[in-house]
């Protein structure tokens, strides 16, 4: 669902005036307080999430578990009950498969190949199932902005809550085990059982996800503002804050751009998204080509042999 009313026949503006249009902004901003809470949940989640999608090498896991939670929250649609819930559904369904049969990269990959297409197929044949409005069929995919109510932002706090609980209590050695998975498993720590819960918060980041900016979208929030973030730093405590301020940055322009729109919000937030990458790869590009720099600069001097002066009664 776009941020603005629709506009009325005859009245259609430009193509610059549908993608910016800040008439009245100050009432529609009134009416997105619960979309920018939720912004804000997301962007803490998918940023503290996102960092160890990255280090597991995960994102076309993301994306598995999207098309799964997108036919959860269809089948939710088509029956009439909460979406939300019918999007932590399909999540957890899909996270719990790959953790269980991917326990390698190649098993993980053909599981998520399978999951996909099948995942889209029942979401494709739920919505067409679904006679109401259109719009809702279509915030599934791309996004939505004012359709975040009171009792959908709840969902979103007490998922959000569990998914950040869980991860806290498992930080440390899920750190360890990404890693350096085969000392960590020599070293006693739970390697397989930290995956499988690990997808599992996985599932809960990518269901909360697919609630504001679609199925479609849902590797913008999950897997560019970690990325971003480690072109620049390779600190285990600035890595996951840049992370979470990439994903806030996202989230929260994003939708402020989306509410004087005609458009859905995801084209915002995924641009803003891109931009933060695309900032920090050249940052880290300058840096890593001033460290390459420097040694040979810096090596003639370093290396050059020093002659020693030759002391009394030696000879040279």
């Amino acid at each position: 669902m776009s941020g603005r009313l629709p506009i009325a026949a005859g009245q259609d503006g430009g193509f610059w005036q549908q993608i910016f249009d800040f008439d009245n902004y100050g009432e529609l901003l009134a009416l997105v307080q619960n979309s920018l809470l939720a912004g804000a949940l997301l962007g803490l989640v998918g940023g503290l999430v996102g960092v160890f999608v990255i280090m597991r090498d995960l994102p076309f896991a993301v994306h598995g578990i999207s098309e799964l939670s997108f036919a959860g929250g269809a089948a939710a649609l088509l029956a009439g009950v909460n979406i939300v819930a019918g999007s932590i559904v399909g999540s957890l369904v899909a996270a719990a498969v790959i953790g269980i049969l991917g326990v390698r990269a190649r098993d993980r990959n053909s599981v998520i190949g399978i999951i996909m297409p099948f995942g889209l197929g029942l979401g494709v044949l739920f919505l067409s199932l679904y006679k109401g409005r259109a719009a809702n069929k279509f915030g599934i995919l791309t996004g939505q902005i004012v359709a975040v109510d009171t009792p959908q932002l709840a969902w979103l706090v007490g998922t959000s809550a569990v998914a950040l609980i869980a991860l806290a209590v498992v930080w440390r050695p899920l750190t360890f085990s990404s890693a350096d998975p085969e000392v960590a498993e020599a070293r006693g720590v739970p390697v397989r059982a930290l995956s499988l819960s690990f997808m599992l918060v996985l599932g809960l980041a990518v269901a909360l996800c697919v609630q504001i900016v679609g199925a479609l979208l849902v590797l913008a929030l999950l897997v560019t503002p970690a990325a971003a973030a480690a072109r620049i730093t390779a600190s285990p405590v600035l890595l996951p804050v840049l992370s979470v301020v990439f994903a806030l940055a996202s989230m929260e322009g994003g939708t402020l751009l989306a509410l004087g729109s005609t458009v859905p919000i995801s084209p915002y937030v995924t641009t803003l998204s891109f931009l933060i990458y695309l900032g920090c790869r050249l940052v880290g590009s300058r840096r890593a080509a001033k460290a390459t720099r420097v040694p040979f600069l810096a090596g003639p001097r370093t290396t050059a042999r020093v002659s020693e002066p030759s002391s009394p009664g030696s000879t040279r």
